[in-house]
């Protein structure tokens, strides 16, 4: 047998500390983890929470993504037949002048509410004539807070009426911060870290004060229940965004349909226990974008948070290509793109399984990119005589 080439295995290693060391590369594997979510459904028990989808019945001359303060009204008033803890409003209701009216039915409505989180939107560039805001936040924090996206004012929030009974949560999401796999946690605001509209929302549901939390930028966020939330030093949590679908997901007519029932002395399948879920209200969505606050509440609900496999794993990939290097000249090589195209099949769908089952991320690129760089080095180098060859058979003579 050939002794083993060494070139396989150091292009195998260089590229591996390539991805592992430079954030960019790192992208690829998040589209990787992207791909697997999309294509994968989390496993499990239900999760307490209930998602209502309104309709979006805006006119053409008001905001296109918020709901009418009638309507948001008949939602609570039918939600407060099942006697809910915690309801989050993700929608900015910020209503004008002409909803005046409307907007007093929906404040006696939020008086019932024990907890009562209305969505807010941060702006970097607010009106200087504005008065600066106070917003809560977390007075236990360690750690750089550099990537975390910063803010200097509040862009659009309910009118002053509804906030003194509710509490913010601010629901931007920054395009250098979030994507199908990321979502924010934390925001700087004038120097303080605040929650997101997601954590807001979680904590009030765990019955968790902001003074209670400990956040240590790039690593977790410490409840004072012994609960980790693992973030990354811009503050986002890695999700699942099909973790959503272990929640109910119900419509704003079925909603209404449960609570005639509830009146009448029907029971209401499936919201005799509302009472101990957190409701989410969203507006419908058209398309199958991912949801991403409802996903991030279900993941910090479950605990189900997505963790890359340790650096252990990449460092046994590495000594198995090592190991087989110098064996897989030996044999043909259309055997040795079938095993390949093999490989490849069978790891996403082990992948696939333990993303659904524990929420482990297996990398990707390093492990199939290895079994292939080892294909195509076998490919362009000649054969050892020891290895099969392709014989060519030539017919026979013809008979005379």
């Amino acid at each position: 047998m050939q002794r083993p080439s060494l070139w396989p295995l150091l292009v195998v290693l260089l590229l591996g500390l390539l991805f592992l060391r430079e954030p960019r590369f790192q992208r690829f594997e998040e589209t990787y983890l992207n791909w697997l979510a999309r294509n994968s459904l989390p496993s499990g028990p239900p999760i307490p929470l209930t998602v209502v989808e309104i309709e979006n019945s805006s006119s053409p001359k008001q905001s296109s993504n918020q709901p009418r303060p009638l309507e948001i009204s008949l939602f609570l008033q039918g939600l407060l037949d099942f006697q809910p803890t915690v309801v989050a409003i993700a929608p900015v209701l910020d209503w004008d002048e002409r909803d005046k009216e409307q907007e007093q039915i929906f404040i006696d409505q939020a008086m019932r509410v024990p907890k009562l989180v209305l969505g807010a939107e941060l702006t970097s560039a607010p009106d200087p004539d504005a008065p600066v805001a106070e917003i809560p936040g977390f007075t236990q924090v360690n750690g750089k807070r550099g990537d975390i996206p910063e803010y200097s004012g509040i862009a659009r929030q309910p009118g002053e009426d509804v906030r003194v009974i509710s509490t913010l949560g601010f629901i931007n999401l920054p395009h250098d911060t979030t994507n199908d796999v990321r979502v924010p946690l934390l925001f700087q605001y004038r120097g303080e870290v605040i929650p997101s509209f997601p954590l807001q929302t979680a904590l009030l549901w765990l019955r968790i004060p902001l003074n209670e939390v400990k956040i240590d930028i790039g690593r977790a966020i410490l409840l004072p229940n012994g609960a980790k939330i693992p973030i990354r030093s811009d503050g986002t949590l890695l999700i699942n965004a099909r973790i959503d679908r272990r929640a109910r997901r119900i419509r704003l007519n079925e909603l209404f349909v449960a609570s005639q029932q509830h009146e009448t002395g029907t029971a209401a399948t499936g919201f005799e226990n509302i009472h101990d879920q957190l409701v989410l209200a969203e507006l419908s969505k058209a398309d199958n974008s991912p949801d991403y606050f409802a996903a991030t509440i279900a993941t910090i609900q479950s605990g189900s948070f997505v963790r890359r496999v340790s650096w252990v794993f990449d460092c046994v990939v590495i000594v198995l290509v090592a190991a087989v290097s110098g064996a897989v000249r030996q044999f043909s090589r259309i055997d040795l793109v079938l095993a390949a195209i093999a490989f490849t099949a069978a790891y996403g769908l082990l992948d696939f399984a333990i993303l659904s089952r524990w929420s482990i991320w297996l990398p990707g690129f390093l492990p199939v990119g290895a079994a292939w760089v080892l294909v195509i080095y076998s490919l362009v180098q000649p054969k050892t005589k020891d290895a099969p060859r392709t014989v060519a058979i030539a017919p026979s003579p013809p008979v005379p």
